[in-house]
């Protein structure tokens, strides 16, 4: 089936043209098919490309020095094309990005919601983020990577609420987000990890200057809860390599809760544990996973075990990307050096000793582990800078980093060999890595393995390695991680959030966050305050022109301040016509006030919300955290079912009473009837109990 995308820019693709795009790959077009195509499409408009991998790179395509909601109107114009229907009324623009490693072509949407329009203004996700009381913003963007099967197809009417896609970001224009949906290999994709898709998503926020996202990480691998798994492991979840922390949890778990859980799981002793589980008789198979991964040494933790665990997983695991070299194979030619047969390589260690550093032998070393560690989580194929960027979340020194990439040429570091090449059709330097072998047998690097399959003694003991390895780690993390309360209040930690600080920007012009400042006594707008907005300005502008641009801003950010007039502006010094320099500095709060915010437009206040609930738990939540909750048939407080003793599986009561309003009720009666009772019911009561009292 032919694509709608016709043809690349030349200068964007570095790939020999002309190609076209079917079926989501790049194909090649002899000479009598480009001239036909030529005559076909010459007044088509030619599709914006870009590289998967470096786009909203700094300078690619474009940098951004505005605010969020003035930087996403030059992205849709710049890096987008606009397609020529609509979702349900919403415009649809398109950005096509190149895989440069298997030439697969990527679509990515962007689609703009005006809230005016919309059936749904409140947004529910910053409701269960803890933001219900920012003021409903004017537009809110959607970035959507559809599923593999849908990249040569429109996007559906619905797309924004399908649940398949392998990316759906949502920022308001504001410049607060949230991440909805990632699902990279895992999640149905044959041909983007999700280490791929996060590494995209980062780039885009931080080059849009986006404020905040939050992400609620229900990642899994099978049965195991990743958060839990990664947490114990590494103190980080899977989304805390790209800068995401906590922000909230469910049933009133907060950040000091959560952190104290995972070291209390993470720092038991392995020989307090043996102790434990020769109790129940389970010791003989924690021993035996315990010697295997060598953590028997004094004070060993649960840490180091579920580190050496699953190091052994991810080492016995060569073929990584099986099916980024299928795609290769059909699209560009394979580097001639990934099938050559192996030179002749010196061990790191002896070579450490031998270079003139001013770091010791056992740093380098360590670097090297850590440079193994980035090639194996990555496919076994980096440039030099990509190698750079994933190992400098570990190693602070980049001096140190940069001489070990420098010497890391041929050379055995474990159990793998490391390579140095030029890649012939990009001529970039790449790093490469493949399993050492004593042999003599030619080896090919583990990303060069055209078919996907392995072959003989070698592959089968690979397989059993990852298969004990997994059944092992699922064992520790039933029998370990999931053992007592503290397991439990992990897996209640529910919204992670990345904030961007305001960059240092190589131009002249002075920024500011303008913040609304209700009109005094102004209880219904002033309970919390909305957030600020990030104001521009050049460094010969007066304090009337920022109150002026700020007036703008917030006209053009919030759905009630369509009309908006700014009156004053407080914290700058001096008076309307004098200059902003010297009056403020660059990067502080002014605050705003003004008139004609539209009160009456309910809809688009504190999240969007007309009602207001009351949210009072047992587990000490206040507020919606999303989870499911239950009302008060008598004095309309909530509180989650399962706090309240209702099973998830269990349907909510028709009637329900409160533990305080159902011990009232059992006293009204007990002063009623004059029955004294010994045993006081103050307990949360579904009214199917009590039918009879009322």
């Amino acid at each position: 089936m032919a694509s709608r995308y016709p043809q690349l820019y030349r200068r964007t693709l570095h790939l020999p043209l002309p190609v076209v795009f079917d079926g989501g790959k790049v194909q090649m077009l002899d000479d009598e098919a480009t001239t036909a195509m030529a005559r076909n499409q010459k007044k088509k408009k030619k599709k914006k490309a870009f590289g998967l991998r470096t786009f909203a790179d700094p300078h690619c395509p474009v940098d951004f020095y505005g605010a969020f909601r003035d930087n996403i109107r030059v992205f849709v114009r710049e890096c987008c094309d606009a397609e020529e229907y609509n979702v349900c009324g919403m415009s649809v623009w398109c950005t096509m990005l190149v895989d440069e490693i298997t030439g697969v072509v990527v679509p990515m949407y962007t689609v703009e919601e005006l809230v005016k329009d919309s059936s749904r203004p409140s947004c529910d996700f910053c409701r269960c983020s803890g933001w219900s009381h920012h003021l409903v913003s004017k537009r809110r963007y959607h970035f959507i990577i559809p599923s593999d099967e849908q990249w040569d197809e429109p996007l559906h009417q619905n797309a924004i609420d399908h649940q398949t896609h392998l990316l759906h970001g949502l920022i308001h224009c504001n410049g607060f987000g949230h991440l909805l949906l990632i699902n990279g290999r895992q999640g149905g994709s044959k041909h983007i990890t999700g280490r791929e898709i996060m590494n995209l998503w980062d780039r885009i926020c931080t080059s849009l200057q986006t404020r905040q996202v939050t992400v609620e990480d229900s990642s899994h691998k099978r049965s195991m809860d990743l958060k839990l798994l990664y947490g114990v492991a590494y103190g980080l979840t899977w989304f805390g390599r790209w800068g995401y922390r906590f922000h909230l949890g469910s049933y009133g778990v907060n950040q000091d809760a959560f952190d104290k859980a995972i070291d209390l799981i993470a720092s038991q002793d392995l020989d307090g544990l043996i102790d434990d589980f020769e109790m129940i008789g389970r010791e003989r198979e924690f021993k035996r996973i315990v010697f295997t991964y060598n953590a028997r040494y004094s004070r060993a933790t649960v840490r180091d075990l579920l580190r050496n665990l699953l190091d052994s997983k991810n080492r016995s695991q060569p073929e990584l990307v099986s099916s980024k070299p299928a795609l290769r194979k059909q699209t560009l030619t394979p580097p001639t050096y990934l099938l050559k047969a192996k030179k002749r390589c010196r061990d790191f260690d002896d070579m450490a000793a031998e270079l003139e550093s001013r770091w010791p032998v056992r740093r380098l070393r360590g670097a090297a582990d850590v440079i193994v560690d980035a090639l194996l989580e990555n496919g076994g194929v980096l440039t030099r800078q990509e190698v750079r960027d994933a190992s400098r979340r570990t190693i602070g020194d980049t001096g140190l980093l940069d001489f070990v990439l420098k010497s890391l040429s041929d050379c055995i570091v474990g159990s793998y060999v490391v390579r140095r090449r030029q890649n012939i059709d990009t001529r970039v330097l790449e790093f490469t890595i493949e399993n050492f072998e004593t042999d003599d047998e030619p080896q090919m690097s583990i990303h060069s393995n055209l078919s996907g399959s392995s072959s003989g003694n070698q592959g089968c003991q690979t397989q059993n390695k990852s298969f004990h390895a997994e059944r092992d780690i699922n064992w520790v993390y039933k029998h370990v991680l999931l053992r007592g309360k503290a397991g439990e209040t992990v897996m209640d930690g529910k919204l992670w959030s990345k904030k961007w600080a305001l960059r240092d920007e190589e131009d002249d012009q002075l920024r500011f966050f303008c913040r609304w400042l209700p009109a005094e006594g102004d209880v219904s707008m002033a309970h919390r305050l909305t957030p600020a907005v990030l104001v521009v300005m050049p460094p010969h502008a007066s304090v009337m022109e920022l109150r002026q641009e700020a007036e703008n801003a917030l006209r053009d950010t919030y759905a009630v301040m369509e009309n908006f007039v700014s009156t004053r502006l407080e914290g700058v010094a001096g008076e309307d016509w004098d200059p902003l320099f010297g009056a403020v500095e660059s990067g502080a709060t002014v605050w705003v006030r003004g008139v004609g915010v539209e009160r009456k437009l309910v809809r688009y206040e504190r999240g969007g919300s007309a009602n207001s609930w009351t949210v009072e738990c047992g587990c000490g939540t206040v507020d919606d955290d999303g989870e499911r909750m239950v009302a008060c048939d008598v004095c309309e407080v909530w509180q989650h079912t399962r706090c309240a003793g209702i099973d998830d599986e269990d349907e909510v009561p028709r009637m329900f009473l409160c533990g305080r309003c159902a011990g009232t009720v059992m006293a009204h009666h007990r002063h009623r009837h004059q029955v004294h009772h010994h045993h006081h019911h103050t307990s949360p009561m579904p009214v199917k109990a009590c039918m009879d009292v009322l």
